[in-house]
């Protein structure tokens, strides 16, 4: 049952890297919960991530269980969802559906192939005495290898995150990865249309910077898993940056271009967006603020 009477002593928000047992403290979880929950290593600056682990599934990979030919595995416990606890103080309810929106309108232009399912909703969060609105987010479970846009995304390195994630050994013949990479670029192109779309539609686009924001699973799908920075596309000369000072939306941009330009091996310099943001003095300048940004990280409080 939920428990209402409990004042954690510490808002979870300010708490560098959350438990278990931080997590079954808030009013809003039910215990005994059927699920353990553990940090995930994506957890930062502006959310809290845990996964959601079977408590059998955590038995076996701390154990270990005996394979037929008699050899003890400690498979990684896979988790059932995500939960994501947004840092974020929101000021006031018209901010908070504000956040809503944007996630709907990313959900809707990528779809399920290109983003990772979600739902969210908001607590009433008790800390210190206080009763807080959070956003919170359950989210769907991804497997995949990261897709960097700025580690040079060429075939070999395709073709190297494509049979990591082979089970099979047909699946590791060159023939098989080979087409599986022709597929993984066709389906690229067509999450780069619906990141356009977005863009130019709707006038939004997601982090596509950050390193982990982007996964490619073992189908070839690219799949955004970060949602939490979401910025507004205005091609307004000034740069702007998010509430850390990150320029999230020029850098995204520039992911943006890498992919179209690695994956596709082609791009359209003139094409507004890349005219506008991938500008050689633009791209100096948010050089600048980036390294500003991270500078700035050195003193901070967040891990």
């Amino acid at each position: 049952m939920n428990r209402p009477d409990r004042f954690p002593s510490k808002d979870i928000r300010d708490i560098p890297a959350p438990d278990h047992s931080d997590i079954l403290g808030l009013n809003f979880i039910r215990t005994p919960g059927i699920y353990h929950f553990r940090r995930h290593y994506r957890s930062g600056l502006r959310s809290h991530i845990m996964e959601l682990l079977r408590p059998g599934d955590l038995r076996i990979e701390r154990k270990g269980t005996l394979d037929k030919g008699g050899m003890r595995l400690f498979p990684r416990a896979r988790p059932v969802r995500i939960l994501r606890i947004f840092k974020r103080r929101f000021r006031s309810r018209k901010e908070i559906e504000s956040e809503l929106k944007r996630v709907k309108i990313i959900s809707a232009y990528l779809g399920p192939d290109n983003v990772a399912r979600s739902d969210e909703f908001l607590v009433s969060y008790l800390a210190g005495k206080r009763c807080e609105h959070v956003l919170c987010g359950l989210q769907e479970y991804v497997e995949g290898e990261i897709l960097d846009p700025w580690a040079g995304l060429h075939d070999k390195m395709l073709k190297t995150l494509l049979l990591r994630m082979a089970s099979e050994k047909a699946e590791a013949g060159e023939q098989s990865v080979d087409k599986r990479l022709f597929d993984a670029k066709q389906k690229a192109g067509v999450f780069i249309k619906k990141l356009k779309a977005l863009v130019y539609e709707a006038g939004y686009v997601p982090d596509l910077a950050g390193m982990g924001n982007l996964l490619i699973t073992r189908a070839g799908d690219i799949k955004l898993v970060d949602i939490n920075n979401i910025s507004r596309v205005d091609f307004s000369p000034r740069i702007a940056v998010d509430e850390k000072g990150y320029p999230v939306c020029d850098k995204s941009i520039q992911a943006l271009a890498l992919l179209e330009e690695q994956l596709s091996g082609q791009i359209d310099k003139k094409e507004k967006i890349y005219e506008v943001y991938t500008a050689s003095k633009r791209v100096k300048d948010a050089r600048k603020l980036e390294r500003r940004f991270h500078l700035s990280l050195d003193t901070s409080s967040y891990p």
